[in-house]
């Protein structure tokens, strides 16, 4: 087995490559793949994963620092959230022109509290999600792009990420789409609406599953054109998987995907907001996504019934921390615990809390989520 270490955007990579065996095997002592913290901190201190990112440029640092200890101690199943529509600054900025897409794209969303109003608009959403998978897809450019996926829910968001990143050396990979646009021939189409007339007995995953695989994945070919029909499906080479944003339908195919790939493709879900899903289906998939996926960093909004304009933090293996961001100053922390807050933790940490009238007035909770990172 040989080992290979070099210096990547600013943080060492080591590579350990069997030559009987160079694919990815997380869960055994031959691991191809292993990044180690970078900057002078070793992957066991959290002092730094603790700290409440100042800005986005420091959340995208505490993030690849909890990633690589991640890694370090071989997990293969994570899960990266950051605050609804942030700004990473990966790409530039563009006045988009006509189309339907575009156009549904600058109608307002929702806020991460469902509220409506100074929401980021979809177009907003969507560059902020193709971001974050830029940057993964750079972070893990020394496993080789061939072996990176990165799939989009459908087709319109990755042929915007494969022009985005077309021609750029540090975003080689495999750009897939989950559920292709939508055609075929007369006679699948009639197959599909066999299909649907004839699920009325099953559950919500058996449904979700059935429509996923006669609706069909994008199977990527090294020309990066899809082509053929069937079940989504990993390249046989992928070692690593990043999947965006995805939604309750295009969880039903991961699950299937992880139990094919086993522990030795590393699985990333980037934005899939775990939390706002109120129905997986089956029990095992609840498990498999609230308990075997990691994780890895979380920045978000607290649930805003328990605790009103705060956010919850946590860059593994840290501690998870509850703040609360004044209209002035700094967040401040208002609870931190190794396990992921419950309802009653929510509660209880909030009403602790001494908030003066003026803030109560004042303050909003978009506007929180906005000034965090000032």
């Amino acid at each position: 087995m040989a080992l290979l270490s070099f210096r990547h955007d600013g943080f060492m990579v080591a590579s350990f490559s069997n030559t009987n065996n160079p694919t990815i095997a997380i869960t055994n002592t031959n691991t191809h793949l292993r990044m180690i913290s970078f900057g002078g901190n070793s992957g066991d201190d959290t002092s730094q994963e603790e700290q409440l990112p100042r800005d986005v440029k420091q959340a995208v640092t505490n993030c690849r620092q909890a990633t690589q200890t991640a890694l370090q101690n071989r997990l293969s199943r994570m899960d990266i959230e950051f605050p609804v529509g942030t700004d990473f600054g990966v790409e530039k900025k563009t006045n988009p022109k006509g189309g339907r897409r575009n156009q549904q794209q600058q109608q307002p969303a929702e806020d991460d509290d469902g509220s409506g109003g100074g929401a980021p608009t979809q177009l907003t959403l969507d560059r902020s999600n193709r971001e974050l998978a830029r940057l993964f897809v750079d972070m893990f450019q020394p496993v080789g792009g061939d072996k990176i996926v990165v799939s989009f829910v459908d087709d319109g968001l990755a042929d915007i990420a494969k022009k985005s990143w077309k021609n750029d050396a540090l975003a080689s990979c495999r750009v897939l789409a989950m559920n292709r646009r939508p055609g075929g021939s007369k006679s699948s189409k009639n197959k599909k609406r066999k299909k649907v007339l004839t699920s009325s007995g099953m559950g919500f995953a058996a449904k979700m599953a059935a429509e996923v695989e006669d609706s069909g994945g994008d199977k990527e070919t090294s020309s990066g054109s899809g082509s053929g029909r069937g079940p989504f499906e990993l390249p046989p080479n992928t070692e690593v998987a990043l999947f965006v944003a995805p939604g309750p339908r295009e969880l039903v195919v991961i699950e299937k995907i992880c139990e094919k790939v086993g522990m030795g493709t590393l699985v990333v879900l980037l934005n899939a907001r775990l939390d706002k899903i109120s129905n997986f289906g089956t029990e095992g998939t609840e498990e498999l996504f609230l308990e075997d996926f990691e994780s890895v960093f979380s920045l978000a909004a607290a649930p805003q019934e328990e605790a009103p304009n705060c956010l919850l933090y946590r860059a593994y293996p840290g501690d998870w921390v509850l703040a609360r961001k004044p209209n002035v100053g700094r967040p401040k922390t208002i609870l931190s615990q190794s396990e992921k807050p419950t309802q009653q933790e929510w509660e209880q940490a909030f009403d602790e809390l001494e908030i003066t009238d003026l803030e109560k007035n004042v303050e909003g909770f978009v506007d929180n989520v906005a000034g965090w990172f000032r």
